[in-house]
């Protein structure tokens, strides 16, 4: 879910990279083994949007990186283009542009089970913050803009869908946030949808945090709090409200979370499968390649094999079909285009 140009993690004059583990000829019992598959079809980027309708997976704006001239896809090199991803023939296609003038990175999104969303982001200047909502329809391959996010513009944020409902919490308007909204999608009383605010997040007020969906209840963690990453973890039931999981770092007298290092970060990416959490990527003042499963029975992570390809921020991922993919993200000097599978529980292979 999200720090381009204005987030370069640096320690003095050179960047440092975090891995967590060396998978050859190490004697850990870390297992998981990333697939590179053939690259995404659109330019590199980091800071997109990424969300599932059906069994298709959808990515759409972001930031290209300084040079990126293609005035078909970008405006000063923020994104507006859309593609979609077939897991069944391994393809991806180019669909309908969002509208020049609504190219931005760092928005949010969320789907229901007919449509897609982006709320907010960077504009093309790379400071303006953004408070619009648009709605892509898979059928008709059309974005529509829909009622103005209720809170202030803001950057960052994080969003989820459950039961055809949108979320989006927290974010960057000049100041770190926590407050949370709702959006309704539209019918016929309400043709542009409707936004109200709910309970704030109680958890720390951050950006940059990532959110995985399960059995209809949302977990969030991670992000930056001025220059503090939070460690608390919180859990959204529509039904209930927010409660406190356990923490994302050694807080604890007892050994439960012992092995917790390097967990927080921010502009991680999650997702599920298996009925398990999965986090990886971003950064934490260095570029992690790390990844940890949660385990929503237990409440408990577990480190497994470093993501494979280059240690990165704002990257995209995405569940379909029961199957795991990470996408694209920065090292602050190239912007990827690559394209991963993860199984988790098979053992390293250097040769796939």
């Amino acid at each position: 879910m999200r720090k381009v140009t204005s987030y370069l993690f640096l320690t003095g004059s050179a960047l440092f990279l975090l891995y967590a583990c060396t998978k050859t000829g190490s004697s850990t019992t870390i297992v998981g083994n990333w697939i590179n598959r053939f690259d995404f079809d659109g330019v590199g980027r980091t800071n997109g949007v990424s969300f599932v309708i059906g069994d298709i997976a959808y990515v759409t704006t972001g930031y290209g990186g300084q040079g990126n001239t293609d005035t078909s896809t970008a405006v000063s090199d923020r994104l507006f283009d859309t593609w979609k991803y077939n897991v069944d023939n391994n393809s991806w296609t180019k669909l309908a542009n969002l509208p020049k003038s609504a190219a931005r990175s760092n928005a949010a999104g969320f789907a229901t089970s007919t449509k897609g969303y982006i709320v907010g982001g960077l504009a093309s200047d790379g400071i303006t913050r953004l408070k619009d909502t648009w709605e892509y329809d898979p059928t008709a391959n059309t974005w529509t803009q829909r009622a103005d996010f209720l809170g202030t513009a803001r950057f960052d944020a994080v969003g989820f869908g459950i039961n055809n409902l949108g979320y989006i919490a927290t974010g960057f308007d000049g100041n770190y946030l926590k407050d949370f909204y709702s959006f309704t999608p539209p019918t016929t009383g309400n043709p542009n949808g409707v936004w109200a605010q709910l309970q704030s997040f109680q958890g720390s007020k951050r950006r940059g945090a990532s959110v995985f969906v399960n059995g209809g209840k949302a977990y969030v963690m991670g992000g930056q709090d001025n220059t503090t990453y939070p460690s608390d973890f919180w859990v959204f039931d529509p039904a209930g409200g927010w409660t406190a999981k356990g923490a994302i770092a050694n807080v604890l007298s007892d050994t439960k979370d012992d092995g917790y290092t390097g967990i927080t970060r921010v502009n991680g990416t999650a997702f599920v499968m298996n009925s398990k959490g999965y986090l990886a990527t971003g950064a934490a003042g260095s570029l992690y390649k790390t990844v940890w499963e949660y385990d929503f029975s237990t409440d408990t992570w577990a480190q497994k094999t470093d993501f494979e390809g280059g240690a990165r921020t704002g990257a995209l991922s995405f569940t379909v079909k029961n199957r795991g993919f990470l996408l694209t993200g920065t090292s602050s000097t190239l912007y990827y285009s690559d394209f991963w599978e993860f199984h988790p529980d098979e053992a390293y292979n250097q040769y796939d």
